[in-house]
């Protein structure tokens, strides 16, 4: 209820704004749901100042971080709507309502996030999801492969077995059929579950042992690969069709470009984090063996097969989706 007046306060205050600034510019309204300091909104921010350079102030763009504007759920029926007129989400945040993009949640095994959105442009592209027919696609991207961060050692697999470790989505099922304990909750509340002992330990992105300081409490990293997490920015068509030709044209090549920028960004970004942890506070990392790295591909094997019956049901070749990661992961 309190995020949904959230949102019906942002559109009202959008309304208000009007369709342009006082200068005459058009203003689009952005809205995201992570905090502004992660690699979603960074991303956004330099969309807004990307796009106003381009446009040479013909469009601003008015960023909304922290689901100040629409919660992580709501970003993309409000960019259909209109609440906002572009927005940033996670596909897995709604499991099922994506089921092709949703393919790349699974256990691939990616080596880095340009990788794994390289592939995720190559399957928007090749299949033209129906599941994006009433938006405009501007750019998707993953984070980075997840790792184990945990606060007793994981040295392999068979560490895992009982381990409570806040996950969810498909990182979830995979460390369950590892023999873990997996633990649904929030990033928010993870610190203060950590602290009380509630969970032992996270699957996430390596770029949060910084960014939300999980190195001071989780002293060992486990680089499992286990999964990405895809996003998409996409934005209201009516409001895109009605700007005029050159600046849906940059909108465009800005969208396409933005996609590799983020890849590129996070890769980094990730790897100074786990830097920066082994140094201020001693984090050890480890890597899977061949046997645990065989051991992972052969626990998510019945994922791969779930995800083909999962989405025959909706007409998806669920198959083919499949075929085509691969052979873009080849390319």
């Amino acid at each position: 209820m309190k995020k949904s007046m959230v949102g019906i306060l942002g559109a009202v205050a959008m309304l208000i704004a009007g369709c342009g600034g006082n200068d005459g510019a058009v203003v689009l309204h952005y809205a995201n749901f992570p905090p502004s300091s992660t690699f979603p909104c960074v991303q956004m921010a330099r969309f807004a100042k990307e796009l106003e350079a381009r446009t040479e102030g013909r469009v601003k763009v008015r960023t909304h971080a922290g689901g100040t504007l629409l919660g992580a759920k709501e970003i993309f029926d409000g960019v259909i709507q209109g609440s906002a007129d572009i927005g940033n989400f996670a596909m897995s945040y709604q499991p099922g309502r994506f089921p092709v993009t949703e393919a790349l949640d699974l256990p691939h095994f990616f080596t880095d996030a340009k990788m794994a959105t390289r592939v995720l442009e190559g399957v928007v592209a090749e299949f033209k999801p129906a599941e994006f027919q009433d938006v405009e696609v501007l750019s998707v991207f993953t984070c980075p492969p997840a790792v184990i961060m945990s606060k007793t050692p994981v040295n392999s697999v068979a560490d895992l077995k009982g381990l409570a470790i806040r996950s969810s989505g498909t990182g979830a099922d995979i460390l369950k059929r590892l023999g873990g304990a997996p633990t649904a909750m929030p990033q928010s509340e993870v610190p203060d579950a950590l602290q009380k002992g509630f969970v032992k330990g996270n699957l996430s992105s390596a770029e949060v042992l910084k960014d939300m300081n999980y190195a001071s409490s989780c002293p060992y990293v486990y680089e499992a690969d286990l999964g990405v997490i895809s996003f998409a920015v996409v934005m209201n068509k009516r409001k895109f069709d009605a700007l005029p030709e050159d600046v849906r044209k940059v909108i465009k090549e800005l969208g396409r470009e933005q996609s590799q920028w983020t890849a590129a960004y996070v890769d980094e970004h990730a790897l100074a984090s786990i830097e920066w942890s082994k140094t201020e506070h001693n984090v050890k990392v480890t890597q899977p063996t061949d046997a645990d790295r065989t051991t992972m591909r052969e626990a998510a094997a019945p994922m791969i097969a779930e995800y083909v019956e999962r989405v025959k049901a909706k007409g998806i070749d669920g198959r083919q989706v499949l075929d085509a990661i691969e052979r873009l992961k080849a390319e």
